[in-house]
């Protein structure tokens, strides 16, 4: 990559980070941000939601654990991935939240919401949740660049990470043995 393609990449990562930080001063979206990123925060939302999969759904309860595992998994490679990188999170706009930890790539907000959008959709192929995960994934990656904790790359990267990590968990698990659905028959 030559430097003018890479001063282009970092100008307009910034833009876009003061365009969506800019969007966080209205009240309504400023609030929504915050929630977002507090739901995602050490990916609580994807834990639970796994945890209330398997609790609730006995017949499926290892299929749930093992995609809650996925989600755990993928969010420690993010933090294994951030503490080698060590990028600075963004310090020319003021963040709307805390964040645990002064390094942003890749966003573990990021990499949990893709891993769960991944490691959950064969557990509810016929109901209209996947949509709804796959809605609320993409609100808490965007929210950590309005709350202007992230470069819209560290969200890229962090989902990007996210959903290979739940895919190869997917494929590693399922070598070796007969594939038995996840998926319960349709109700008649």
């Amino acid at each position: 990559m030559t430097r003018m393609t890479r001063t282009r990449r970092v100008g307009s990562d910034r833009a876009l980070l003061a365009a969506l930080r800019d969007c966080g001063q209205r009240p309504a979206v400023g609030t929504a941000a915050r929630a977002l990123s507090l739901a995602g925060e050490h990916a609580a939302l994807w834990l639970a939601t796994g945890l209330t999969g398997a609790a609730t759904d006995p017949e499926r309860r290892t299929a749930w654990l093992r995609a809650t595992a996925v989600v755990a998994g993928a969010h420690l490679a993010s933090m294994a991935v951030k503490r080698a990188v060590r990028r600075p999170r963004p310090s020319d706009v003021a963040p709307l939240v805390r964040t645990a930890g002064a390094h942003s790539f890749p966003s573990s907000h990021a990499t949990s919401a893709a891993a769960a959008t991944v490691a959950f959709a064969p557990l509810l192929p016929w109901t209209p949740i996947p949509t709804t995960v796959r809605a609320v994934a993409a609100a808490i990656c965007v929210s950590r660049v309005v709350a202007g904790v992230h470069y819209p790359t560290d969200v890229a990267a962090g989902a990007l990470l996210g959903a290979v990590v739940a895919r190869a968990a997917g494929r590693f698990g399922s070598a070796g043995r007969r594939v038995v659905s996840a998926t319960p028959r349709r109700p008649r």
